[in-house]
């Protein structure tokens, strides 16, 4: 990945000294694509760290379905106590 310094210095050398894509490319040794992506950039790179679930997602389901079916084994009984309903 392109640090902040690496853009700055690629910008610098482009609009400050006028030097060529390829030119640029050739010294710090990066593609010419990547000169350009980082040319084209409206600011430096950000590192963005992909959304990953936590560790406890996996067994998440299978708790809830356990609690439940705890919560309807414990519920009291519809029928009255005498047995006439």
């Amino acid at each position: 990945m392109l640090g902040v310094e690496d853009w700055a210095e690629i910008r610098r050398l482009r609009r400050a000294e006028g030097m060529p894509i390829l030119a640029i490319a050739r010294v710090m040794g990066i593609s010419r694509n990547t000169v350009k992506r980082a040319l084209a950039a409206d600011g430096p790179p950000r590192y963005q760290r992909p959304v990953r679930g936590s560790i406890v997602d996996a067994v998440e389901q299978r708790r809830a379905v356990a609690l439940t079916v705890v919560r309807l084994r414990r519920r009291p009984s519809t029928a009255s106590p005498d047995g006439l309903a």
